[in-house]
């Protein structure tokens, strides 16, 4: 009798189940939707930053653009937005502004001046009342000049501004402030329901230098965004930069 025969030399059995899976066969599904998950929020990223890059680049421009538009035109009353003042005299900011409205209200674009702006605690004398006095010691009628003295930022000076205008019966506005500031001083005023344009100066230390400029410029991009976004003013007027 015979013994069966064993296995041939070199024959090789199969001792597991194969570790990858065999051609024809379907990955699990959460395998999958890792890269594809991974690749959506990456787009989302991109695409939130291309967004925000165009918002900030887009309003930057807008400031820049209507900075440089002087769009006078006869109006109702010129705003002066106030800036420091130092025991009633008016900060080299304000007084550029000052000169500035003097100088339309001579060519006749309006039949007042209206000045703005409060003052911090201890001080004899609101912005307002610093800029009127400036304004008749160099030659405007006293009876042309109306000081607004309420309001520590651009935003409250202007809603001020538009209650005396709804009081006495006018309503348009040629608002005058620094280059950069002019579009949302103007976006402001129009908000709080004058008919507002903007002539800005184009004197003072906010325009004598390119550096100065640009910084200006990033600030009123930011703070024109922060208005659109919450309806509140990010400065305040008594600094000298509202």
């Amino acid at each position: 009798m015979t013994a069966p025969p064993g296995p041939r030399f070199g024959r090789q059995v199969p001792s597991e189940a194969p570790t990858e899976p065999l051609r024809g066969t379907r990955a699990p599904a959460a395998v999958l939707e890792r890269p594809r998950r991974g690749r959506w929020l990456f787009r989302l990223l991109v695409g939130g930053l291309l967004v925000a890059v165009a918002v900030v680049g887009g309003t930057a421009f807008r400031v820049w653009q209507v900075a440089r538009v002087d769009d006078r035109r006869p109006v109702d009353a010129v705003v002066v937005l106030g800036a420091a003042q130092y025991d009633g005299d008016p900060s080299s900011i304000f007084a550029a502004r000052l000169r500035h409205a003097e100088e339309l209200y001579e060519d006749g674009l309006a039949p007042r001046i209206v000045t703005t702006g409060g003052g911090r605690p201890g001080d004899v004398y609101t912005e307002a009342e610093a800029g009127r006095r400036y304004l008749i010691d160099r030659g405007v009628p006293a009876q042309a000049v109306i000081a607004v003295g309420e309001g520590s930022d651009t935003l409250l000076s202007l809603q001020a501004v538009a209650a005396r205008a709804k009081q006495d019966g006018w309503q348009s506005a040629e608002i005058v402030s620094d280059p950069w500031h002019s579009l949302r001083a103007r976006t402001m005023a129009r908000d709080s329901g004058l008919i507002a344009w903007t002539s800005p100066t184009r004197t003072g230390p906010v325009v004598q230098t390119r550096e100065t400029q640009f910084r200006y410029i990033v600030r009123e991009t930011g703070a024109l965004l922060y208005y659109r976004l919450t309806h509140a003013s990010v400065d305040t007027q008594t600094s000298g930069l509202g």
